[in-house]
């Protein structure tokens, strides 16, 4: 076997190069870049690798570690898992900080390649610097904290390692039934060591993710289950999308007269004037979806693991009889809940299941409700969202302005807080694949940042950012990274004191505003952030404005901007839309006031309602 002496920093880069995959029958690259922040651990030569094949995969630079590998996430959720991004730092904080990412990563089953430095193999400086030392186990580093939130975890302390580790890594993060994100922890000191390569390593290899395919006897019990259902629904979740599944759905569901729900996560896999699509479900769903929900008696979920907030904590579904039917690639997630379990990519599970089906439908009566539920419901929310004078606007009016004014290409992108019920309600997809929201790990600061990825997933579309003020403060760097790289972003800041979702909750369990109300902070000087000013400094465009009107002006100004642009106005903190679903959220047994004692007893009521036995 011909092998060529390389170092493993430049076998890794050389080895992820030569990956490509199919993407609309052009064959392009598996790792379209790579995000750094080179420290002591990477710099001299994972960073030297980097510069030398920049041609081929090229390098940008990010302001903090969370941020950069959440980018990375937004673009691989916007590609539907077909390119992957590769995030790099050096041992230490730096590595440490990629962590809440990975989380991210690993919570939406998003596939991220994180390459964080770590210490010596040979050991003989230890404890290096920013080394954290396990007093009983000196194989043990921070990287080690990566293991929680990976699906794939080595640390490699041989240059050879690499020719087994890689090829499973990326093997796994384009398995749709363990897609998530890598680890590969290298020691600083074999990153610059040389290996002698089999020249078979580097050669170009083009990968296709594979589809999972159904065994009949599931497919068959699946179809039983459904067709002695009266009130079915489909719970569609983000498995469609990454399946692109999005026809086969909406076929589906019309040959089958079944209407469709969504999770958070699987909002734009149908658009609003399809005939079938009701809205999402559960905790930030609209009340048609939940009013049906309570008197279904099969779900049949697609794509999703079936988080708290899509069942309502397992308490939306009170009809007796009630049975789900669940279509997942993941073992892990297909077999939760009771469920009758197809264990099969969506697309192709779908279509199988059809064709088992024949040509039963759902009885017409059902259908005609939910259309009924949808058109009410749809009243209410253009009601709350419409065109008002109020002197503080809420959330949903000014979520409702932008949506009104809005292309229908246009990305929506929205993550942690109050934000994401509005915009979820709200925000029916005028076209298919325009809801962006990360919701798996409820990850505030991801808002900015992953819209930069999708963003540079999709340049030719508007990427429109919704977020608060709590979270703008926690991560606001990527607007420079926006700036730098020419990602025009169109960003609505919605100002409303502090985390008040959370003070909601805070009030809705009995107690009495603490801390998440700026306002009730403890602070002796409590000063209100010019948003705008601090976006202007790092380059952007952008304008404060205070009324609803002034607002949908200001968006046609930022859609022709020629860069970032950062609109700010000031909202309600205690006005919110109306919530159609209980979320088990923990509540005081012994009450200390009687608001406490009040919610005690709703907090019961919603338990009382909760399916058992899952």
């Amino acid at each position: 076997m011909n092998t060529v002496r390389k170092s493993c920093a430049k076998a890794l880069f050389e080895f992820l190069i030569a990956q490509k995959i199919i993407i609309n029958d052009k064959k392009v690259p598996l790792f379209p870049g790579a995000f750094a922040i080179y420290g002591h651990g990477n710099v001299a030569c994972l960073g030297q690798a980097m510069e030398e094949f920049q041609n081929q995969l090229p390098g940008y630079r990010g302001h903090h570690e969370q941020n950069m590998a959440l980018t990375g996430i937004g673009y691989s959720r916007a590609m539907r898992r077909k390119q992957i991004f590769i995030s790099t730092s050096s041992v230490g904080p730096g590595a440490t900080n990629m962590i809440t990412a990975a989380a991210v990563a690993l919570s939406n089953r998003l596939p991220m390649l994180f390459l964080p430095g770590d210490t010596f193999a040979n050991r003989f400086p230890d404890p290096v610097l920013q080394q954290v030392e396990n007093f009983s186990n000196p194989t043990v580093t921070q990287n080690d904290s990566f293991k929680a939130v990976s699906r794939y975890f080595d640390r490699i302390t041989r240059p050879e390692q690499i020719l087994s580790s890689l090829p499973q890594a990326i093997q796994i993060m384009l398995d749709p039934s363990e897609c998530g994100p890598a680890t590969i922890s290298i020691s600083q000191d074999v990153q610059g060591e040389a290996f002698d390569y089999p020249e078979i390593f580097f050669e170009e290899k083009v990968h296709e993710i594979r589809r999972v395919y159904p065994d009949p006897r599931q497919i068959n019990l699946a179809a039983e289950k459904i067709k002695s259902s009266k009130q079915p629904i489909i719970i569609s979740g983000g498995g469609v999308l990454y399946s692109e599944a999005e026809k086969d759905l909406s076929e589906f569901s019309k040959k089958h007269n079944i209407p469709v729900t969504t999770t958070v996560m699987g909002i734009g896999c149908m658009n609003k004037d399809d005939p079938y699509y009701i809205g999402p479900i559960g905790g930030l769903g609209v009340g048609s979806s939940n009013s049906l929900s309570k008197d279904t008696d099969l779900a049949l979920a697609i794509g999703t693991k079936l988080g708290d907030f899509t069942t309502g904590s397992w308490s939306n579904f009170h009809n007796n009889d009630f049975k789900l039917v669940s279509i997942n690639t993941a073992r892990f997630d297909v077999t939760k809940h009771l469920a009758t379990p197809v264990i099969s990519d969506a697309k192709i599970g779908l279509i199988e299941l059809s064709n088992a089906l024949g040509e039963w439908k759902a009885p017409s009566e059902w259908y005609k409700r939910a259309i009924s539920e949808k058109e009410d419901w749809d009243k209410y929310i253009e009601k709350q969202s419409g065109p008002t004078n109020q002197k503080l606007p809420s959330y949903a009016h000014a979520v409702g302005a932008i949506y009104r004014n809005a292309d229908p290409s246009d990305i929506v992108v929205t993550a942690a807080g109050g934000l994401v019920g509005e915009v979820v309600q709200i925000w029916q997809p005028k076209q298919l694949n325009t809801f962006e929201t990360e919701w798996g790990f409820s990850c505030m600061g991801y808002e900015i940042s992953g819209a930069l990825g999708i963003k540079m997933a999709k340049p030719d579309q508007d990427v429109i950012v919704f977020i608060g003020d709590g979270s703008y403060l926690l991560h606001n760097s990527d607007i420079y990274t926006s700036i730098l790289y020419n990602k025009k972003l169109i960003i609505i800041i919605c100002d409303n004191g502090g985390h008040m979702v959370i003070n909601r909750l805070q009030l809705a369990k009995g107690g009495k505003e603490y801390l998440c109300n700026l306002k009730e902070a403890r602070a002796s000087n409590v000063e209100f952030v010019d948003f705008v000013s601090h976006a202007k400094s790092m380059g952007a465009n952008g304008e404060t404005v205070s009324s609803i009107s002034d607002l949908e002006s200001a968006f046609m100004r930022a859609k022709k901007s020629d860069k970032t642009y950062v609109i700010c106005i000031k909202t309600d903190g205690y006005q919110w839309l109306e919530g159609t679903a209980f979320w088990e959220s923990p509540t005081l047994e012994v009450s200390s006031t009687e608001e406490n004692k009040k919610a005690h007893e709703e907090h019961i009521k919603g338990k009382n309602r909760q399916r058992k036995g899952v």
